[in-house]
């Protein structure tokens, strides 16, 4: 775990707003360092690229941060002589049929060559979870709740985030 140690290493926080979700991916960002790998999971629109956004602002890197799903992975070079941002959505390596006998998802993720930016990235993958933790022997897992918020006021916002260190 490369992780700085004033961030804790499991947690769980609800946050109320995309704001709030913004300021807590920018706390963890700030956390972070290079070689660390954090998988988001969650269902669609429950904040995973709202989250990767404040996580970019604490890592402090160039670019607009945005859903990677139709260019697979996008990097945003640090502007501090830190870690660059690597932003994944690994669903889109999985193909239409993950299930298939030829797919091969670890080869799709190995021709984006991350594994060689490890050591000056912080890779966060959308969807990653059962692909991209093989790039590491330790990584972040966070996870976002949405339903709960909803089902409790189904105008809320909210979303329930849990996150946890994980060592292979």
């Amino acid at each position: 775990m490369a992780m700085k140690a004033d961030f804790p290493a499991r947690g769980e926080r609800r946050f109320e707003t995309a704001a709030d979700t913004q300021t807590f991916g920018e706390q963890l960002g700030c956390a972070l360092e290079a070689g660390d790998v954090v998988i988001l999971d969650g269902p669609l629109g429950a904040g995973k690229t709202t989250f990767t956004q404040g996580l970019a602002r604490g890592l402090n890197v160039k670019g607009r941060v945005t859903s990677p799903t139709f260019v697979i992975a996008r990097e945003h070079r640090s502007l501090v002589d830190g870690p660059a941002l690597i932003h994944v959505d690994a669903y889109r390596l999985l193909g239409e049929d993950p299930s298939a006998v030829d797919a091969d998802p670890l080869g799709a993720l190995d021709s984006l060559d991350l594994d060689t930016e490890l050591d000056d990235a912080v890779v966060v993958a959308e969807w990653g979870g059962g692909l991209v933790e093989q790039l590491s022997s330790s990584y972040l897992k966070v996870t976002f709740d949405r339903e709960t918020a909803v089902r409790e006021n189904p105008e809320s916002e909210a979303r329930i985030i849990t996150w946890e260190w994980v060592e292979r």
